[in-house]
């Protein structure tokens, strides 16, 4: 799969050990930064990665800061983005089966590396169900 990777300086030791799970499982990644713990600013790295998907560059985004929200409202700005902040196994699911999330991002203060390489591959296993569903993401869509 085609992966979109990003984080701020909270996230950058987060996205560097998820980076590492993902290259051995075969993943094709683009890594948008930040490249280093240095101050920087999510909205930067989030959007170049959630354009990605937005233009089909990749086919899925990863996005990390202190708490993941910061880096999914970004995204969520994005057309064609459908972003979800992850803490559970249920949010991982559910924001794929019925919300069709294309976009993960993940605290780095909330969540463990343990914890988040679960919940990504779960992420990235769960299909789209469709049906009921797909009428409410074509209207998020529109």
């Amino acid at each position: 799969m085609r992966i979109a990777l990003a984080a701020d300086h909270a996230g950058y030791e987060l996205k560097e050990a998820l980076r590492l799970k993902l290259a051995t499982q075969g993943h094709a990644l683009q890594d948008f930064g930040a490249h280093n713990g240095e101050r920087s600013d999510y909205p930067d790295f989030a959007l170049q990665a959630a354009r990605a998907v937005g233009e089909g560059k990749a086919d899925r985004a990863i996005l990390m800061c202190g708490s993941g929200i910061g880096m999914c409202i970004s995204a969520n700005k994005i057309r064609g983005v459908r972003a979800a902040v992850l803490r559970t196994e249920e949010d991982a699911t559910l924001s794929r089966s019925h919300n069709d999330a294309n976009v993960a991002c993940f605290g780095s203060r909330m969540t463990s590396v343990d914890a988040v390489e679960r919940l990504t591959n779960l992420f990235l296993a769960t299909a789209f169900e469709g049906g009921r569903h797909a009428d409410r993401v074509r209207k998020i869509e529109s």
